[in-house]
């Protein structure tokens, strides 16, 4: 390993030479503990007795070679700390952990699965002039054996149900909430202590391998959710892990994050280097096509505040590894779970920008569903919650999320924030979710969202699919498959997302009564979307000259999704010397395409 880069933050293959390697003769093991006054290695191949390790490279570093060590057998570093005292740690570059609540390493072979998936990795982009449509997931508790604590779905289980699935309804990735292992189910995956160690919740490195490798030979994309900032605390994993401060930062002031949890300290380019290391290693090792970076506003300023000032070594940090991943997987897609209005998070790092193909749009889906929240005398004032999006829209690349964070910690589901009569209510969700797949922007749903369902999410169960029962809930789940693959299908709602002349609104005073009109467009075709977001039927008339008509291609309140409008009725619209008058049911969007005028409708 190259250990000036590894000191000044610019490697990103540490754990090639880190951690604990398989060898021809046994293994050989090497941890990084420069403060440590002795280090040895304990495993099923010792029956559990101390072997010393000997410090090695420049003396920060100590390896010791096991004959005779086999995969899968359990290991833990003794570190003795400089004051005598020592603790039992597993390996911070280690490629595999027991089961929780255990905490053993486990030596892996990465190499024994055998990927299938090379004309998929030749052919992945991030997306930028194609669909997007994500899918979030927590494994743990989209389907679950059973109710008992521990009766998750294995990676292997995913890899049988949730493909087909997602296939059937139009989704393009699916991103994993965090799998680095972690020591309590509660923070979903979002405090580790394992970070090149995929939780064994779920099976072992060779599953989720293979549900890898599954979803691209079904054409589906796989991200994973990249903790960065912060690590649980927990004394066998990284805290003090040689005695001394070696990843966080020796003062609670910027030490401790607001979780309770330790912040790296991404000064220290051997910190930088770790992490980096742990991204890369989820693109090159599992192929992963992405990874969403957690809580990049707490890279960006001191503890998230920008009233504490900007993290300048954070911002590097982001810069610099975004940079080094762009080139080591060009094709890999970079997004950035960003809360703050600081410029330039999907500039390259080049023009001073931070390096992202995707800024989530946090304002967005604020302002949405804020709106969706008021009852409807309130929604005819208050129609710049929707329309402030495109004020600022094209300065970033944004994706639009309706993620896990909006429906927990009291928040409810997306349903339970809409008034009226239960038909109300879900004509109302209908709207919503066609607003925004045709929205400029990316998309990412959290599982479940598909269900209508009125609670909000439960990381200890399964999603309540018995909810499919009920005639509305399937009329809905039909709903929000339609309107995937309506997306998908139609390029004016993707290909020019980030060119201003992609959307348009159509005439003034948007909001007013409720009722928002805009155009999509790409040099293929226009698309036509109207929405009535108050509980009255009205009709507006449009002005679409050089055009030869309309055809409907989606309404939300069509019967087949339990509104009162017929589908099998007529969808194409004359035009009259370019006007149409388009009728708008209560609580509703449709879809149109405009028709070329060789193409008139009579």
């Amino acid at each position: 390993m190259d250990l000036h880069g590894f000191y000044t933050g610019a490697v990103f293959d540490a754990y090639e030479y880190l951690g604990g390697h398989l060898t021809e003769e046994g293994a050989v093991f090497r941890t990084y503990a420069p403060s440590a006054r002795q280090v040895s290695v304990i495993g099923a191949f010792s029956g559990w007795a101390e072997l010393p390790m000997e410090r090695t490279a420049n003396g920060q570093f100590w390896s010791c070679r096991v004959p005779g060590a086999r995969a899968g057998q359990k290991y833990k570093y003794r570190v003795y700390r400089p004051d005598g005292s020592c603790l039992d740690r597993c390996d911070p570059y280690g490629f595999a952990m027991e089961l929780r609540p255990q905490c053993a390493s486990l030596l892996w072979d990465l190499d024994a699965y055998q990927f299938h998936d090379g004309a998929w990795m030749a052919r992945r982009t991030p997306g930028l002039e194609g669909p997007v449509n994500i899918y979030e997931l927590h494994a743990g508790s989209w389907r679950r054996h059973g109710p008992g604590e521990t009766d998750w779905y294995s990676y292997r289980d995913l890899a049988r149900e949730l493909i087909p699935y997602l296939k059937e309804r139009g989704y393009t990735h699916v991103e994993l909430l965090p799998l680095a292992e972690h020591p309590s189910d509660a923070s979903w995956g979002y405090q580790n202590t394992g970070f090149f160690s995929p939780t064994a919740r779920y099976g072992s490195p060779d599953g989720l391998m293979e549900l890898v490798d599954q979803c691209h030979q079904n054409g589906l994309g796989v991200i994973l959710d990249f903790v960065s900032v912060h690590f649980a605390v927990d004394d066998y994993a990284l805290w003090q892990y040689d005695g001394t401060p070696l990843y966080e930062y020796p003062n609670a002031a910027v030490g401790v994050s607001q979780w309770g949890s330790c912040n790296f300290m991404h000064a220290r380019g051997d910190v930088r280097s770790f992490l980096q290391s742990a991204a890369h290693f989820w693109l090159e090792k599992y192929h992963f096509d992405g990874l969403r970076m957690d809580a990049v506003r707490n890279l960006i300023y001191w503890q998230g505040e920008e009233a504490r000032g900007e993290n300048a070594e954070g911002l590097r940090f982001l810069r610099e590894m975004n940079r080094g991943l762009k080139k080591l997987h060009p094709t890999a897609l970079l997004a950035a779970e960003d809360s703050s209005a600081h410029p330039g998070v999907t500039a390259p790092p080049e023009a001073g920008g931070l390096g992202f193909d995707y800024k989530w749009d946090m304002g967005w889906m604020h302002d949405t569903l804020s709106y969706f929240q008021l009852p409807p005398e309130q929604r005819e004032t208050s129609g710049g919650l929707l329309t402030f999006s495109l004020h600022y829209f094209y300065g970033e690349r944004y994706l639009l999320p309706l993620s896990h964070d909006e429906v927990v910690h009291g928040k409810g589901s997306i349903l339970a924030r809409m008034s009226g009569t239960p038909e109300e209510r879900l004509a109302q969700l209908r709207a919503l979710y066609l607003y925004l797949f045709a929205h400029p922007g990316k998309k990412l749903n959290f599982m479940g969202h598909e269900l209508a369902p009125e609670s909000e999410w439960d990381y200890r169960q399964a999603l309540d699919w018995s909810l499919l029962a009920q005639p509305e809930r399937r009329a809905f789940h039909r709903f929000f498959r339609d309107v995937g693959l309506t997306y998908r299908a139609w390029s004016p709602l993707w290909a020019w997302d980030y060119r201003p002349e992609g959307f348009q609104w159509l005439g003034e005073d948007q909001g007013r009564d409720g009722i928002f009109l805009f155009l999509r467009r790409d040099d293929r075709g226009v698309m036509l979307a109207v929405f009535q977001f108050l509980p009255r039927a009205a009709q507006r008339a449009v002005s679409l000259p050089g055009w030869g008509g309309l055809e409907l291609l989606l309404s939300t309140g069509w019967e087949i999704y339990g509104g009162p409008s017929d589908s099998a009725a007529p969808r194409l619209l004359p035009l009259r010397d370019g006007q149409a008058v388009l009728p708008l049911p209560p609580y509703s969007g449709q879809l149109y395409r405009l028709l070329p005028p060789e193409d008139p409708v009579s």
